[in-house]
């Protein structure tokens, strides 16, 4: 069974410049930022380690990007890639029904599990598949509210391409 990757995600310096960066040069966005985010559960390399981390989400098309601004360094996936300072290519991710099966999967097939959490009601995990991808890859519950969350950016992305965006026109 082939999985549909949803998203490509950046370590970035500052995710609301890099958001502006990418409405500017692709046509990205709009772009909803989550400062500072915190789950209800989380788990680095099996410790119970919680970087200070905000995100922007937007889509360019039907892929989403994130990108990821790391304000500590506490260790973490993010710290696992790249230094205060650096930015570049992070993970891929793809909507799962089964959650605990394909978390068996992947593990299974010899990849660590770096990072598993569960905010906002949806379960998540990252598995260190640099080896594979040059980055982890991130497996995400489908519950029905996060895919209406994710169908309204998406719808949110289309109404600005078909508007009188300015940054549409370049």
């Amino acid at each position: 069974m082939a999985r549909e990757l949803f998203q490509h995600a950046y370590f970035v310096p500052d995710v609301r410049e890099a958001a502006s960066r990418w409405s500017e040069v692709f046509g990205a966005g709009p772009f909803a930022v989550a400062a500072h985010h915190r789950t209800d559960r989380f788990e680095y390399r099996g410790r119970p380690i919680e970087a200070d981390v905000s995100y922007a989400f937007g889509y360019l098309g039907d892929l989403m990007v994130q990108f990821i601004e790391q304000h500590d360094d506490t260790p973490s996936i993010y710290r696992d890639m790249y230094s205060p300072g650096e930015s570049g290519f992070h993970h891929v991710a793809y909507l799962v029904d089964d959650f605990d099966s394909e978390k068996t999967r992947l593990s299974s097939m010899g990849f660590e599990l770096a990072c598993d959490l569960y905010a906002d009601g949806v379960n998540a995990a990252y598995f260190d598949t640099r080896s594979v991808t040059g980055g982890f890859t991130e497996i995400h519950g489908r519950p029905a509210h996060i895919v209406r969350t994710f169908a309204a950016w998406r719808e949110a992305h289309r109404r600005r391409c078909d508007g009188d965006d300015p940054l549409m026109r370049r």
